[in-house]
């Protein structure tokens, strides 16, 4: 028997990009704040690759604050830098969303190599990584919290105040084999 409200997780998807000169100080290196929105960049990019957009949520009424945010440094992403960010759900509930993240440095092969195979894949879902695909150097792990609220910014249930879009972000995340 399932449970009523199953806690559900997603594979690791990865965006790339540079880094941009305004992200920086005047060493060159990317100011700590700047991880926060990469961190949001593959979040949304992440849930587009599952086949759903904020954009939608929030058009439907639905929004998805951060509550919290842990970041790990190891090392400094520096301007101009190749950057790939893996982030994946690992809880998804009625009631919640958490977020996992790793931003790495990819040398000039690797981001060569990897936008090379994922070419394949322009404006299709890409398939899930596992860990060990992850290439580059580990500069920055963390993790996201996010609670469903309405417009009124009032906390909600997404399976009572949207339960079809629910349905629909559970069963993309079963197919995948996300189950916590």
């Amino acid at each position: 028997m399932e449970p009523r409200n199953p806690v559900l997780s997603s594979g690791w998807r990865r965006t790339m990009f540079r880094a941009r000169y305004q992200e920086t100080d005047r060493m060159g290196v990317v100011y700590h704040a700047n991880y926060l929105n990469w961190f949001e960049i593959g979040r949304t990019d992440m849930f587009r690759q599952l086949g759903f957009t904020y954009r939608s949520m929030e058009e439907l009424g639905i929004l998805l604050p951060v509550t919290s945010a842990d970041l790990q440094f190891k090392s400094p992403a520096r301007y101009d830098d190749h950057i790939a960010v893996y982030a994946r759900l690992t809880t998804f509930s009625a009631l919640r969303v958490v977020y996992e993240y790793e931003i790495r440095r990819l040398t000039d092969s690797e981001f060569a190599g990897i936008g090379a195979a994922e070419s394949g894949f322009a404006g299709v879902t890409r398939p899930p990584l596992a860990p060990q695909d992850f290439a580059g150097e580990l500069l920055v792990a963390g993790t996201t919290s996010h609670v469903w609220v309405n417009g009124d910014w009032k906390p909600v249930r997404l399976d009572r105040a949207l339960p079809e879009l629910f349905r629909e972000i559970a069963a993309a995340l079963r197919e995948e084999g996300g189950t916590v």
